[in-house]
């Protein structure tokens, strides 16, 4: 038994030392970022992909066209809508100028996914910049336009937050804290100089850098990819910007059911067997040791010999990631998830160990 306990911890004080290199070394980058101020005001064109996206559109696109910037266009690629899609938006053409349709017929096969749509949708911009959203995201503000595309006058490409809006209930929460943790690693890895990933729901670069690398030819054949592959092949250290500035936030709405949200993610996390080694190294010995740590720690409290050692260390580690998420939370306006943050944290990897079973077996075929 004395062996156990020491291997227990070891595991319990290795797993603590990794998790203080991701927050000293990856993490405390986002802490410490600060927001410039730029005059940048080239004209800009917001590619947004719609199916099915009616009552979407009619609610949320209004306010992309309303955004506060002088010269922008608004690109909307209605992708073989069966809805009331097509007249929503004849409506709102005769309402807004900068409004321009692409319509993908319905006879046009191709593969499933918005590649094909999202694709269109910037060979039909007539401005070299793009900031991309989804159908069913609603701006933070007036200014998100002008925030997210201030970045330009220094780089290439913008990292934005996709934020999911508030309601109650666990799964809301969780949802709410799982998109955090996301960003978390995203943005830090970015100003890490290992930029591997975007959301869709609020991405910008430039269309030279999109045709440079002939769009997303590469990874055609798979259904996503379009902010995580895409990102890994044309973002460097000296071209990415990351923006998180809460006027510059997409708000989207959360899933409804706990099926729902999980074959999502179980789809969203396909992509990342294509990912770079690197990526999948570092983005798989941050959960591996979250785990090992709960685990290790719940075993190592019934026993008085190491009782003495580990409470500490686990009160230090606890204090440690309030003191991180308390000023990011802040940033991303999520300040009611961090009375919850162990409790979130546990059913987080938890959720992410069922991801990952349930992938290995039978990955998702329909998108």
């Amino acid at each position: 038994m004395e062996l156990f306990t020491q291997i227990l911890f070891y595991i319990f004080v290795f797993s603590l030392i990794i998790q203080l290199f991701y927050v000293l070394y990856f993490f405390v980058r986002l802490v410490v970022y600060k927001l410039s101020e730029t005059t940048f005001n080239e004209p800009i064109s917001v590619i947004v992909c719609a199916k099915n996206e009616a009552e979407n559109i009619t609610e949320f696109l209004p306010k992309i066209l309303e955004q506060e910037y002088t010269d922008f266009e608004v690109v909307l690629v209605d992708d073989q809508s069966k809805d009331n899609t097509e007249y929503v938006l004849k409506e709102l053409k005769a309402k807004y100028q900068n409004l321009k349709i692409v319509k993908i017929e319905e006879h046009v096969k191709h593969r499933v996914g918005k590649k094909f749509a999202l694709t269109l949708g910037i060979k039909a911009a007539k401005h070299e910049y793009l900031l991309l959203t989804d159908a069913d995201c609603i701006p933070s503000s007036r200014n998100w336009l002008s925030k997210m595309v201030s970045n330009f006058e220094k780089k290439q490409i913008v990292l934005g937050y996709g934020a999911y809006k508030k309601e109650k209930g666990l799964l809301n929460a969780l949802i709410r804290f799982d998109g955090f943790n996301v960003a978390l690693q995203y943005f830090s890895f970015a100003l890490s100089s290992l930029p591997y990933m975007g959301v869709g729901r609020n991405l910008a670069y430039k269309k030279s850098v999109f045709f440079n690398n002939k769009g997303f030819a590469s990874h055609i054949f798979l259904p996503s990819g379009d902010d995580d592959l895409f990102i890994q092949e044309v973002a460097t250290k000296q071209n990415i910007a990351i923006e998180i500035d809460e006027d510059s936030h997409t708000i989207s709405e959360t899933k409804q059911s706990w099926k729902e949200w999980i074959f999502q993610r179980r789809r969203h996390i396909t992509t990342s067997e294509k990912y770079k080694f690197i990526f999948k190294f570092l983005l798989g010995i941050w959960p591996l040791s979250q785990l090992l740590f709960w685990l290790s720690f719940t075993i190592l409290i019934f026993f008085e010999s190491t009782l003495l050692v580990v409470l500490p260390l686990f009160i230090f580690r606890t204090l440690m990631f309030y003191v991180l998420y308390l000023p990011l939370m802040k940033k991303l306006k999520l300040s009611d998830l961090l009375i919850w943050y162990p409790l979130l944290e546990i059913l987080h990897i938890v959720i992410q160990g069922i991801f990952v079973l349930l992938n290995s077996f039978k990955k998702p075929t329909r998108w």
